[in-house]
């Protein structure tokens, strides 16, 4: 099993398979709009900008579920993320990272990097980087800033595929 094996419906409500970004690098958010880290949008749009052509992904998945960070729907969220941070990598629905209506990505996500005290995800912007072949390489802390990412980023976008 890897991240290939599930699918997410688009912002704009298309169903997504992730098998679509295959061979990709991926870097997998859990975002919020209304959050102090929100301003961590300019610095993954950055990123995106920086690696998209060396096949790098950023996908974004907006959560209410941390202090209701994230209340809009679906269509004012992405009018935010473009107007304020030009945001052009994709954005799915809005969904649950933790408890029992997680969404299926976002559980097997957390089984595969577990956090410094416990799998759950405790804050929006958690990230995870996700190698060519679909496999978590890593789990990065809420505030751990975008920008920070890039050794990593090439590491894993100079690796070969198996």
């Amino acid at each position: 099993m890897n991240v290939y094996d599930f699918s997410a419906e688009t912002i704009t409500g298309e169903t997504k398979s992730l098998k679509d970004y295959k061979g990709e690098v991926l870097l997998i958010v859990n975002t919020a709009s209304e959050c102090g880290f929100t301003p961590q949008f300019d610095g993954l749009q950055k990123l995106h900008d920086a690696y998209h052509p060396q096949g790098f992904e950023v996908l974004g998945f907006p959560c209410n579920q941390f202090n209701e960070q994230d209340p809009g729907s679906d269509e004012e969220i992405q009018s935010f993320c473009r107007k304020h941070y030009g945001v052009t990598f994709p954005m799915f629905s809005k969904v649950n990272v933790k408890g029992d209506n997680a969404h299926p990505l976002f559980v097997y996500l957390t089984e595969q990097a577990k956090g410094i005290l416990t799998k759950q995800i405790k804050w929006n912007f958690t990230k995870f980087l996700v190698d060519r072949n679909g496999e978590v390489i890593e789990r990065y802390a809420p505030q751990t800033k975008p920008e920070s990412l890039q050794e990593d980023i090439e590491n894993a976008l100079n690796k070969t595929t198996t």
